[in-house]
């Protein structure tokens, strides 16, 4: 059994508070921290733990094995740094920091603390995801020649004013590092390590420091062309979030508003788990889909001994670079090689 706590009750922790809820046997809340103590005890009440207002104070218990770090991007690593220092283990929404040095800083914290660092990147194991990797792997679709990603969704005004960070390049990014960022994880996963990449990226309606549109185009190690595009201005609603790979024996679209449907589906050579499509197929309840609980099911597995975390601090550090490197090549209008330099 192992205690956790969870800072900041924003948005996403939701999908945390009832993944942890749903694994009694293996965790516990006890003790959730906010800054606005009104949500903190709202928090805290509803899921019968502690709440706090002091993150300091809540780090000082004596019972604690791991925190969950649920606050604004840009402070993911002082949060997270904090914990390790106390000796527990760190889970990390995404992404993990919003520059290099940071996470590096924060790996190295928990390097040196001897504790666990866990990214959450739970659309790898949304149903449909786990599917099309085993595609990849099994060598399904041959050569593989181009993948494309879509994250055409809708934030209007009213979601950047409720907060102050959002939209901000020192607590959040922008629609890359913020919204698109699962995306950018899933192709690094899907197909491997970048080489290098062009971008284009705009502030075209929102009023915000960051970017609510853009285009990038990468180049892969393997040969592989990728394009993702994001947008939060599409009409009126989040209308789609889609991965396609397109080689030389198959052609394969995950779609939908999250990954949720198998929309193409199409090889050369028939395999056992094409039965599967329509078990995949789900309606996601929010853009957060429902990999939130298979993921606090691999950190116990992990704590444990009993499995690999599916993403560690170094793993969440491969996105992040890619996506610092596609704001790099659209300020400078260049092609940006990986590995980055810092």
């Amino acid at each position: 059994m192992y205690n956790i706590a969870l800072v900041g009750c924003g948005r996403i922790s939701k999908n945390h508070l009832e993944s942890i809820a749903q694994l009694p046997e293996a965790l516990q809340l006890v003790a959730v921290c906010d800054i606005i103590p009104e949500r903190a005890r709202e928090a805290g009440e509803k899921y019968n733990a502690s709440w706090y207002a002091d993150y300091d104070e809540m780090l000082a218990r004596p019972d604690l094995h791991i925190v969950a770090v649920c606050t604004p991007s840009g402070l993911h690593p002082q949060h997270g740094i904090q914990a390790a220092q106390h000796g527990l283990h760190v889970i990390s929404e995404k992404p993990m920091a919003i520059t290099l040095q940071a996470a590096d800083e924060l790996i190295k914290a928990c390097d040196d603390n001897h504790v666990k660092l866990f990214v959450v990147k739970q659309n790898r194991l949304n149903a449909t995801s786990q599917l099309l990797k085993k595609a990849v792997d099994k060598g399904r679709f041959g050569k593989i020649f181009m993948v494309q990603s879509n994250v055409f969704w809708q934030r209007p005004q009213s979601y950047y004013d409720q907060a102050k960070w959002r939209g901000t390049w020192e607590f959040d990014g922008g629609s890359f590092m913020n919204q698109a960022s699962h995306y950018v994880d899933a192709l690094l996963w899907l197909i491997g390590p970048a080489e290098s990449v062009m971008a284009e990226t705009a502030t075209m309606a929102r009023k915000i420091e960051t970017e609510d549109t853009g285009s990038a185009i990468i180049k892969f190690r393997n040969g592989v062309i990728g394009t993702v595009n994001v947008t939060m201005l599409t009409f009126s609603k989040n209308f789609e979030g889609s991965i396609t790979i397109l080689g030389e024996k198959g052609t394969a679209k995950l779609g939908g508003v999250a990954l949720n449907r198998v929309e193409k589906w199409e090889f050369e050579d028939y395999d056992d788990d094409d039965r599967l499509i329509q078990e995949a197929n789900y309606t996601p309840p929010n853009i957060y889909g429902l990999g939130h609980l298979p993921y606090y099911r691999n950190v116990i597995a992990a704590l444990r001994g009993d499995d690999e975390p599916n993403t560690d601090g170094r793993s969440g550090r491969k996105s992040l670079e890619l996506i610092i490197a596609i704001y790099k090549s659209a300020q400078s209008g260049k092609k940006v090689a990986l590995p980055l330099k810092l």
